[in-house]
């Protein structure tokens, strides 16, 4: 079934999800409709296309699916223009962090189906990790959301209570790994390969090394036994990045930010 979806806010995250909506083949270009001030900026999408809007009470009206990827400091005033264009039978899904579902049903006025939801940068190529929580939301819903997002990536319900925890891991979690990937390409650089060699022997290490674990299961120990051997270069090379504080330095990382989003 064909779903009508509107995505208020047409930033860089609003034009990923579209971009991985159609790319999927999950949606016709010509059932997202996307909004944003200057629609300018949204012509890739409309040659595509998909319908670009300035008035988001409009682009609410017919849609099924409402994605909200505005500004925090928005989002009152937007849920508040379009709460009387929204029906019961419409899910409605908030991509804003920090911004509680309660908060959300409180703009509103309504009793509706609501998710927040947490993915990455990567949802444009259908590789994101998104994680969802809901309220006022049954069986059909739930798995109406879920399918959306397996289809840009990877999903999982979690309770509202992880989602800032989840912002770190999984979306800020996206810089963290390519800061790694930045610091791998450096060193391969060091020690012979040129920049473009290096690059695309790191990024597809570190792909293969994720697929390990998503498609096998294993524990990132267990792998990581099969390429050290005693007194051999991989275990040579782990120790001096433990005894520098690799391990360490990543999760003080992790906890410095999930502080920092859950005092903001």
């Amino acid at each position: 079934m064909s779903r009508k979806i509107t995505i208020i806010g047409g930033g860089n995250l609003g034009i990923a999800i579209a971009e991985g909506l159609i790319g999927s083949k999950y949606s016709k270009a010509s059932d997202i409709t996307i909004t944003r001030r200057t629609v300018s900026l949204l012509n890739d999408l409309k040659k595509k296309g998909c319908h670009v809007e300035t008035d988001n009470t409009k682009a609410v009206k017919h849609a099924d699916i409402i994605l909200l990827c505005v500004k925090p400091f928005q989002i009152k005033e937007v849920l508040k223009g379009i709460s009387k264009n929204l029906n019961s039978r419409q899910i409605l899904i908030s991509v804003v962090s920090s911004v509680s579902i309660a908060e959300i049903l409180d703009s509103v006025g309504k009793k509706l189906s609501v998710f927040r939801a947490m993915p990455n940068t990567a949802i444009a190529i259908c590789e994101s990790m998104t994680c969802v929580s809901h309220q006022n939301a049954g069986k059909k819903e739930i798995e109406i959301v879920e399918e959306l997002f397996d289809n840009l990536g990877q999903t999982t319900i979690i309770e509202e209570k992880l989602m800032e925890a989840a912002t770190i891991i999984g979306a800020c979690g996206t810089g963290f790994a390519m800061r790694y990937i930045r610091a791998s390409i450096q060193g391969g650089i060091e020690i012979g390969f040129d920049a473009k060699t290096a690059h695309k022997i790191v990024a597809q290490t570190v792909k293969g090394a994720a697929d390990l674990l998503i498609k096998k299961g294993t524990h990132p120990e267990q792998e990581i036994d099969k390429v050290t051997t005693p007194k051999g270069c991989t275990i040579a090379g782990l120790n001096e990045m433990e005894h520098n504080g690799l391990s360490s330095s990543l999760i003080k990382g992790i906890t410095v930010s999930y502080k920092k989003i859950a005092k903001d």
